[in-house]
């Protein structure tokens, strides 16, 4: 065989190889799934939630919680719920998200790892599974949106003992209250390993995670602190409802973000979350505003806007999971339970619960927990679950708040025993009769 020869049938072997090769690539990539792409509509959807979510902390809360205090004290809250979202904001990407959404190996039922620590791996083409099968949206979109979650949930604490606790002790225990406390139970709850989510326990946007966490932390906090100098026997009214009624109208607002958002996609179950936010919460404005009116003789507009609270906090759990009408009972009942507790009931007890955190948020979570246990049944207009009967999703929902609770309680004793111990809790009582405004910051809200 003569060179040219050799020559010619060795590139033709190359060009069947190569052809050969092609064919081979070009089957197995038609019958590779093509990986999932982000839909704009969803991912518009859930950047505009995460701006409402944000709205909710500032200055939906900082406002709420302002109005509610002395003006002697209203930088102060300020001050506390702004330093938390900024804290929680960076706890969250250095290790909060990667606790919270990763796997933990051996103990992924209670807690997840560090491979997303500093958001290691994470880029912009980077996704996160919605609740629809083949259906993404960017990662960095659900980090954004979960870390809102974290922001709001410690600041939510501080209402508890307002106007006597130390600024460095709140962003020390804010600090270990997320990383022992919120991120353990929100992996717990909404990981697809995690021992209530494994569990069947139903959670739409946060009412363990959320509002039954801030809630018993703040229980927990007024109790340890004590009460505030001259509570009972002074005036304590709030100084500016004014600005109360615009945080509460920012935070209703925002609460669409919250709830309707948690859906992950804009679909109808995000409509429908959407809707069960309106009519739960109409539902508990007006359930407070009558019971008080009957029990007070006077409906009062800080009735009205604590109802309000009281039903977005309750139709959180259960805001894409059950419908309209069974909404409005779920709200109303939060609105007449939540009033006894923030009235009779702590007055009865005589804890410091500042600002009726306990009693709004932790009561009410508990009721929106349990109550979506029954009103996710489809004959009460619910969208149902696999396998549902109404007994042994009530239990799920009450195991799931019973965790919560201890979790919680047990956790926020002993950071607050610990935070005592390093920086001390409470400020000096010169401070606390000045106003922490003066005494902490330096600055005053209003001038003469």
């Amino acid at each position: 065989m003569t060179l040219k020869t050799s020559l010619r049938s060795g590139l033709a072997g190359l060009a069947f190889a190569a052809t050969s090769a092609g064919f081979a690539f070009a089957q197995a990539t038609a019958e590779a799934p093509a990986a999932a792409v982000p839909n704009k509509g969803d991912t518009t959807w859930m950047l505009l939630s995460t701006i409402l979510v944000l709205l909710m902390v500032m200055p939906g809360l900082a406002l709420f919680y302002g109005g509610l205090t002395r003006s002697k004290n209203m930088l102060s809250v300020l001050s506390q719920v702004t330093a938390t979202a900024a804290l929680m904001c960076i706890v969250w990407v250095v290790y909060g998200y990667s606790l919270a959404f990763t796997s933990g190996g051996s103990m992924t039922s209670f807690i997840g790892g560090f491979s997303k620590s500093f958001l290691a791996g994470v880029a912009p083409d980077s996704t996160s599974d919605t609740f629809t099968k083949g259906v993404v949206i960017p990662e960095y979109v659900f980090i954004c949106f979960q870390m809102t979650f974290a922001m709001i949930t410690p600041a939510l604490i501080i209402g508890g003992f307002v106007e006597r606790m130390k600024f460095s002790a709140i962003l020390l225990f804010v600090l270990l209250w997320s990383t022992f406390v919120y991120f353990p139970i929100a992996h717990m709850v909404w990981h697809s390993e995690g021992y209530l989510f494994t569990l069947g326990a139903l959670d739409f946007a946060g009412g363990t995670v959320v509002h039954i966490n801030a809630g018993i932390a703040a229980l927990v906090g007024c109790l340890l602190i004590g009460k505030r100098i001259g509570y009972g026997k002074e005036l304590m009214s709030p100084h500016s409802l004014t600005m109360t009624y615009i945080g509460t109208a920012l935070l209703w607002v925002g609460w669409f973000g919250f709830n309707a958002g948690s859906n992950l996609e804009a679909t109808g179950t995000a409509a429908l979350a959407m809707i069960n936010t309106f009519t739960a919460t109409a539902g508990a404005a007006l359930g407070w505003l009558f019971i008080e009116w009957m029990v007070k003789g006077k409906p009062s507009l800080l009735g009205m806007l604590s109802g309000i609270i009281a039903g977005l906090v309750a139709v959180t759990p259960a805001a894409g999971l059950i419908g309209p009408m069974g909404a409005i009972v779920l709200g109303a009942i939060s609105g007449v339970v939540c009033f006894f507790f923030c009235t009779s009931i702590k007055n009865a007890l005589g804890y410091d619960d500042s600002l009726d955190v306990f009693g709004i948020h932790g009561v009410g979570g508990i009721i929106g927990s349990i109550g979506t246990g029954i009103f996710v049944a489809p004959a009460l207009g619910g969208v149902g679950v696999a396998d549902y009967a109404m007994g042994a999703q009530v239990w799920k929902q009450f195991v799931a708040v019973v965790i919560a609770i201890v979790w919680c309680g047990v956790g926020s004793l002993i950071l607050f025993k610990i935070v005592d111990v390093v920086v001390g809790l409470r400020v000096a009582p010169d401070a606390e009769r000045e106003g922490l405004d003066i005494a902490e910051h330096g600055e005053r809200a209003y001038h003469a």
